[in-house]
């Protein structure tokens, strides 16, 4: 299949060689051309993985975003929530009908690219899929190697327009098999780990993080009072999972750190995994990282007008954000990726499925 894989980081660079390596025709388009340039001379990128070192070839390694995307039947989009509505404006005029847009994870993301693409004037019929984790545990070393620690085993997936499913899930199996049907969008944002892992661990870890020149949040940092807050935490996103007409499974944090059980998103012991080694260490600046900016700015600010829409107490999120705003010196809740700002609040619950079920008509957005 022709695949584009959009972006330039761990989950990016991931995708493009498993994708290749599992015989589908991958083309990789990065932003930044100057980090870009090994890549882009080699056609390639270095993976290590539990088979060992190797190089891949890619079809193709460009910045030229219409190259990229011409002809693709899957685009798939491992970017921080943050880049989504940026994306979303270069890729109006390159778009093709029939494509199918993964975000993995998506934080919503698939509303918001469809609302830009809409407000921009693109003409492209396109539908977009978000599911709740990165594909893979992965970090690049460099600037042309990753190095690849765990592939998820199963992949929670709603659709945007819902009534797209079918389409959308007969060619994501093709690239992702462990991918499993879910409601909607809605319901894959809500599947979304990172907001409730990252901001306990960057918040209850700020001095350690700014202290120490090495601090494995997911290792030192993961102590019994901090996964009591994950767990409040995400009792708290189950909630409202479940106020919106959403089944089990929730795919509860717990089963993350299990050993057996119910299998997570990475499979059992993922965590073990997670933390077998030092790839996990890396620099954390609280005010900028992806943790803050996407996991909080965007995730947490999101759970949290959510449950203020519902009108269900959500105590522990909501105090988290407020902690990280004072810690970034900027209310979250007014600037972040909320209900409000994207210009869902006025709408009731039943509008809001109908969305979810029929996306966005020209005539709707303004």
């Amino acid at each position: 299949m022709e695949i584009t894989v959009i972006g330039g980081g761990n989950g990016a660079y991931a995708a493009a060689v498993d994708l290749t390596e599992n015989g589908h025709h991958v083309r990789l388009w990065r932003r930044d051309k100057d980090s870009f340039q090994e890549v882009i001379q080699t056609q390639a990128i270095n993976v290590k993985d539990h088979k060992g070192s190797r190089t891949v070839l890619l079809k193709l390694a460009s910045t030229d975003l219409k190259e990229v995307v011409a002809g693709a039947e899957l685009i798939v989009i491992p970017l921080p929530a943050v880049s989504q509505q940026s994306l979303a404006k270069k890729l109006v005029d390159v778009l093709e009908d029939g494509q199918v847009i993964f975000l993995p994870p998506g934080t919503f993301g698939s509303y918001l690219m469809a609302k830009v693409l809409v407000e921009e004037g693109c003409k492209a019929k396109v539908v977009f899929a978000e599911t709740g984790t990165l594909p893979y545990l992965a970090r690049k070393y460099d600037e042309q190697t990753v190095s690849i620690s765990g592939r998820a085993t199963r992949l929670p997936t709603g659709v945007f327009p819902r009534e797209q499913s079918e389409h959308a899930f007969n060619v994501l199996r093709k690239a992702f098999p462990t991918v499993e049907p879910i409601q909607d969008a809605l319901d894959g944002a809500l599947m979304n780990a990172g907001p409730i892992i990252h901001p306990p661990l960057i918040l209850m870890n700020a001095g350690p993080i700014e202290h120490f020149d090495k601090w494995d949040i997911h290792n030192e940092g993961t102590q019994t009072s901090i996964r009591n807050v994950h767990k409040a935490l995400d009792e708290e996103r189950i909630q409202i999972r479940e106020a919106l007409g959403y089944d089990a499974p929730h795919f509860p944090l717990d089963d993350h750190y299990n050993l057996e059980g119910e299998e997570w998103m990475y499979g059992n012991g993922a965590h073990d995994k997670l933390v077998d080694g030092e790839d996990w260490y890396e620099p954390l600046h609280l005010k900028t990282h992806r943790y803050m900016r996407e996991d909080v700015a965007c995730g947490l600010a999101f759970l949290v007008s959510l449950g203020e829409w519902l009108e269900i107490p959500v105590p522990i999120a909501k105090g988290l954000l407020s902690i990280a705003s004072a810690v970034v010196g900027e209310d979250f809740r007014e600037t972040g990726r909320t209900m409000e700002n994207l210009q869902l609040a006025s709408k009731t619950k039943d509008e809001l499925k109908e969305m979810l079920e029929r996306g966005l008509p020209h005539y709707e957005v303004r």
